[in-house]
């Protein structure tokens, strides 16, 4: 039986305090927790001058993973997307994608098991919201994708928080795990590598502003109006365009960073001309960088409207547009759309364990 707390669940101060209730030094943790995030098994080898005793009993009281790998798919274009079993039964996405440059890959991370966002177009959201995931959960992800990279030559160099999930409505957890991410004695990627991607949540954004934590980030507008956002996003109804962009506004004044834009281009719905120059006019001089994104088909929405992926020449045109009003603008590739890419659809189809 898995033990009920695993190494993720930790940080170096906390499992300090474990190992002196155990009668070992508190400074043996920060070396355990190095390894466990560099996929070592500790009690394996006598040469991390670890004590033997002290190796035994991390094996006996603290479950190594709190994860299982269920399924895993790789794409022709070497993306490789994994769901993996949690220890109450349910089952979460991550993917990792290769960079265009040789040796290094990107993660994307997710933050709930479901989703409560109701946006039309995600698959994730077809399968409802079921809970918030552990900040050790999280972490689980970011070792499972850095064995992936190993595996495959390369080297997880970013993550993002855009998978299953919003992340600004589990803040407490997605910040834990991002602190522990970054954290040189731990996942050692720094904040400049760590992107957070919101749909939008206003309080959540002024909340992430306020933490002091100097990691990326990136907000789905998809639309560059309200009613047809609220369309394809429901929360929209609650937080106009307007007033995202003036949390953006302040984080950026804070932070100091370029925040990015993401669009998802979807065939009749938002790739119009005329929609594109609405979006330059609405950001205006702002420091933006806007991401265009190609839509990996999920079915039917849940208005039993069947989305497409805009044309490549509505595509490019839109693209045009938005660099002729000097916004910095790119499309960027789409992502393994021969194994159910899309967020959400993997688990959609292997639904998770009962009991």
């Amino acid at each position: 039986m898995m033990a009920p707390f695993g190494i993720s669940d930790y940080d170096p101060a906390t499992l300090g305090l474990r190992l002196v209730e155990w009668g070992y030094k508190p400074s043996h943790a920060a070396r355990v927790l190095r390894m466990h995030y560099e996929g070592v098994d500790y009690w394996d080898s006598s040469g991390h001058r670890l004590p033997e005793s002290l190796r035994t009993l991390l094996q006996t009281e603290l479950a190594s993973s709190s994860v299982t790998v269920r399924h895993r798919q790789v794409a022709v274009d070497g993306t490789c997307k994994l769901l993996l079993g949690l220890r109450d039964g349910q089952t979460v996405e991550t993917v990792l994608m290769p960079d265009y440059r040789p040796g290094r890959a990107a993660g994307c991370l997710s933050s709930q098991v479901g989703c409560a966002m109701g946006c039309d177009f995600c698959a994730t959201t077809k399968t409802g919201f079921m809970r918030n995931l552990s900040a050790g959960e999280i972490v689980e992800q970011f070792r499972a994708l850095r064995r992936e990279a190993a595996v495959a030559g390369r080297k997880l160099q970013t993550v993002v928080f855009m998978g299953m999930g919003e992340p600004l409505l589990n803040l407490d957890s997605v910040m834990t795990a991002a602190e522990r991410l970054a954290d040189n004695r731990l996942g050692g990627l720094g904040w400049r590598q760590i992107t957070l991607s919101t749909v939008g949540i206003v309080p959540g954004i002024n909340a992430l502003t306020d933490s002091g934590l100097n990691l990326q980030l990136a907000v789905s507008l998809h639309a560059p109006d309200d009613v047809t956002r609220a369309s394809l996003i429901p929360v929209a109804t609650r937080y106009s365009i307007l007033e995202i962009l003036g949390a953006v506004d302040r984080f950026q004044a804070v932070r100091k960073r370029p925040v990015t834009v993401q669009y998802c281009l979807l065939a009749g719905v938002n790739d119009s001309l005329e929609q594109a120059s609405q979006l330059a006019e609405l950001i205006g001089k702002r420091r933006l960088h806007v991401n265009l994104l190609r839509y990996n088909a999920t079915g039917l929405g849940l208005r039993g409207i069947n989305y497409e992926s805009a044309s490549d020449e509505a595509s490019i045109g839109f693209l045009e547009v938005l660099r002729a009003r000097g916004l910095v603008a790119h499309m960027r590739r789409s992502r393994g759309p021969d194994i159910d890419a899309a967020c959400g659809q993997l688990r959609r189809r292997n639904p998770p364990l009962e009991g």
